[in-house]
């Protein structure tokens, strides 16, 4: 099975099949937003989509009622298509540890999602993951999707690391191959056990390709659509390694059994 381990909501959802079809993805680990770049008529219009991006992940913007909305829009999603997604759940940084475990209970675990993310933090601030760490270390351990591209540098994503050996237990996937400090990050990543790679937005083919060869069980095939492309994605990995076993399990079956689907 192939399975796309990183996209968001795109409008109309059938838009997104016919694209999985067309690029033979079977499921997708879907993630909400509260952009639609993907709706974008011009340049201009893009750009204010990116700007919003930029203000969420920099940690500017994304209200608690945007969140909140952008998960019944991705609730609506899976209830239509539940052949095809999953989905992760967005949780916000900074909460203390009750108020984050009462966010999960509602709209992580009664929304029936597998895992916690895309969660965002602006750089200098990894200590308030904390007690997000606590609490999916108490929901049995759910994973947790980090962005881990600008605004974060190599100390941030350090400070992940360091964070995640404190909850072994507890997967964390880091996003986009840690963008430019993909080769600090696949180092960082060999010795550390509950860590496994996302390959979205992967800086160059090469950085890729070093992932993959030197950790064939922790790397997840991702598309971050609707800013990456599905069969774009799915040609780069199988250009980058020729290994039909390696393939399969960076394709479907690493993410298969981290999150046991």
């Amino acid at each position: 099975m192939i399975i796309d381990s990183h996209a968001h909501v795109i409008l109309p959802t059938e838009k997104h099949i016919a694209l999985m079809d067309e690029a033979g993805i079977d499921k997708t680990i879907l993630f909400s937003t509260s952009i639609h770049p993907e709706m974008a008529n011009n340049l201009e219009d893009y750009e204010k989509e990116l700007n919003k991006l930029y203000d969420i992940i920099s940690g500017r913007g994304n209200a608690i009622e945007t969140k909140i909305k952008s998960i019944k829009e991705q609730c609506e999603v899976i209830k239509k298509y539940p052949s095809r997604f999953y989905g992760f759940g967005n949780v916000p940084a900074g909460l203390d540890y009750e108020q984050t475990a009462s966010w999960i209970e509602e709209y992580v675990v009664r929304n029936n999602f597998i895992g916690i993310g895309e969660v965002t933090i602006p750089s200098g601030k990894v200590e308030t993951l904390d007690s997000m760490f606590k609490a999916a270390h108490d929901f049995s351990n759910l994973p947790i999707w980090i962005h881990a591209f600008w605004p974060l540098d190599l100390e941030d994503i350090r400070g992940i690391f360091k964070l995640s050996k404190q909850y072994q237990n507890v997967p964390v996937i880091i996003g986009h191959l840690g963008g430019v400090n993909w080769l600090e990050v696949i180092k960082m990543a060999k010795e550390t056990e509950n860590i496994y790679i996302d390959l979205s937005a992967a800086y160059a083919v090469a950085p890729l390709k070093m992932a993959i060869e030197e950790m064939p069980d922790k790397c997840l095939f991702s598309t971050d659509l609707p800013f990456g492309d599905l069969a774009v994605g799915r040609y780069t990995v199988e250009r980058a390694c020729t290994d039909k076993v390696i393939i399969n399990k960076v394709m479907g079956e690493n993410i298969e059994r981290l999150l046991k689907i």
